[in-house]
């Protein structure tokens, strides 16, 4: 993805697929333009009573068009679907793969729907330019070079009218339907990004805009949203529906142009009687062919709107290397020994910005001996959670240095430095599945038992216990059907499951009481063992067996 995103770079992955879909689809549409052109022939030439055997090539091509025509056509379906399916998982991939090197410092402009809109509906757009376009205007390109051809060697005036009509439907048509439809067209992906983000910010902060009486305001806001999308897509329709009335003129002037020339060309005894439906009814296939193409080129602008927006997306900062080779390419630098021991964690005059000209945190010095007990306290906005961010290569320091056991934080891949560094921050995501699956994303491999002993050092064992379905209960979207502190206490029990050696919590006793709170710290370090513990929290209470650190 640090390329630029082109149509060459899409389709290179299933190059060959897609080549073979082409031909096939070239076959199917040569088959049905062969079935109809020879059908012609076949019912002139029988019109006047010729011998039977005369007319055995023709009748055998008919049936061999008919069912070439239908095994091709299933065999360019197939190939270009699975070629488009596998552009489609590399595309998404890629993108993945670079929001997730972004984040969450890079995205922080980003609203998570429009993220979402990207990752889905965009890919899914872009894809579309296998199916919808490079396929139809590859095959109507081949086959339509094919018709002018062999119409243009019976009656040439015919074969040139053919030629001009499909410039026009195929270059002409499409060029007049972007200039018409090109604003529209382009705003669609867009519109479309800031109403998913309109609607998600609706359904998420209901609650809240109907305690301050803002629910019509922001209703109001939408439905101006929808107005604009409603009318760029009636825009886009329109270009569409002019398309479609140029295609059918263009179709009807070559039936015309072929009539005409062709009676012209039997009376000057030029051709013969049975080629005259050749010549006017071959241009009525290829159009069957040809027509679906201004939609193609509808298909490519919106595509191109929504190639955009993934070329929008930033490019992941370039990694420092290390003897010249890329930081991520080398995984395991100096990391011998981190699974099985506990590594040290210096944190030497950093200080970082989220925003540029924005600085959350100057000259921070910490450090994390093996088994250490470190709370980081402070008041809201100190720059705490920042801290954390920085420990596992969240984001970046703008001066200072981190190192792991002496080595750069910043040379070593950001996977590998969270295999060794594990963060649970203030809003830790659950997904919309089962207790027990959202355990599983810290250890899959990990038994029941081991669930219920994470639960426990968590101190929710007893609530879950308590639930009719156990560790299969739904938590719901976000986590919705648990409480804050549930939610909480979750994500914590997730984090326990996992092999990381250096534990951040970032406030994993809010929302609950004092006593539990107390509870929950004493079975936290209980549940480390050896393991050091980064404790984010704003308590000042219930601290005695860590060491304090303020903001």
């Amino acid at each position: 993805m640090n390329r630029t995103l082109t149509p060459y770079t899409l389709v290179k992955p299933a190059a060959g697929r897609l080549g073979l879909a082409v031909l096939a689809g070239a076959g199917a549409a040569g088959a049905a333009i062969t079935l109809t052109a020879v059908s012609a022939w076949l019912i002139s030439r029988a019109a006047l009573h010729p011998p039977v055997l005369h007319l055995m090539v023709a009748i055998v091509a008919v049936r061999a068009c008919g069912l070439g025509r239908g095994v091709l056509r299933y065999l360019e379906r197939l190939l270009g679907h699975d070629a488009a399916f596998r552009i489609l998982g590399d595309l998404r991939v890629r993108v993945y793969t670079r929001l997730e090197r972004l984040a969450p410092a890079g995205l922080a402009g980003y609203r998570g729907a429009d993220l979402a809109q990207r990752l889905a509906a965009d890919v899914d757009a872009v894809v579309d330019l296998i199916t919808r376009v490079v396929l139809p205007y590859t095959v109507a390109a081949i086959v339509g070079l094919a018709s002018v051809l062999v119409v243009g060697a019976l009656v040439p005036a015919a074969g040139l009218t053919l030629a001009v009509a499909l410039l026009v439907v195929a270059v002409g048509v499409p060029v007049l339907q972007q200039a018409a439809a090109r604003r529209a067209d382009g705003r669609l992906a867009p519109l479309r990004g800031e109403l998913t983000t309109g609607v998600v910010d609706l359904l998420h902060g209901l609650q809240d805009l109907s305690a301050y009486g803002r629910t019509g305001a922001h209703l109001a806001g939408l439905e101006a949203v929808d107005a604009r999308l409603t009318a760029a897509q009636r825009r886009s329709a329109a270009a569409g529906g002019l398309s479609a009335a140029v295609t059918v003129l263009s179709t009807g002037a070559c039936v015309l142009a072929g009539l005409v020339a062709g009676t012209l060309a039997v009376r000057a005894g030029d051709l013969s009687g049975e080629l005259l439906a050749l010549v006017v009814l071959t241009p009525m296939a290829v159009f069957e062919i040809a027509g679906p193409l201004p939609v193609a080129a509808q298909h490519y602008a919106a595509a191109r709107a929504s190639l955009r927006r993934l070329s929008d997306l930033p490019t992941p900062p370039r990694p420092r290397t290390v003897a010249g080779e890329l930081a991520w390419e080398r995984p395991r630098i100096n990391t011998r020994g981190w699974d099985r021991a506990v590594p040290e964690v210096r944190v030497m005059g950093a200080s970082a910005e989220w925003v540029p000209g924005w600085t959350a945190v100057r000259d921070v010095d910490l450090v994390l001996r093996p088994g250490a007990r470190v709370a980081l306290t402070g008041p809201s906005g100190s720059g705490k959670s920042t801290v954390a961010a920085l420990l596992v290569r969240f984001l970046e320091p703008r001066a200072g240095r981190i190192t792991l056991d002496g080595t750069e934080l910043r040379e070593i891949a950001p996977e590998r430095v969270r295999e060794v560094v594990g963060y649970l921050p203030e809003d830790a995501y659950l997904f919309d599945t089962t207790i027990g699956a959202n355990l599983r994303i810290g250890r899959p491999e990990a038994t029941d038992g081991e669930l219920w002993a994470a639960l426990k050092s968590a101190c929710l064992d007893e609530f879950v216990a308590g639930l009719p379905d156990g560790l299969e209960t739904l938590v719901g979207e976000h986590g919705m059907a648990l409480s804050g502190g549930q939610r909480r206490r979750l994500g914590l029990a997730r984090l326990l499951l996992t092999d990381v050696r250096v534990l951040i919590l970032d406030e994993p006793t809010e929302h609950l009481d004092e006593a539990t709170a107390d509870a929950l710290t004493r079975d936290l370090l209980a549940a480390a063992g050896e393991r050091t513990v980064l404790l984010i929290t704003h308590r000042t209470a219930g601290l005695e067996d860590f060491e304090l650190v303020r903001m």
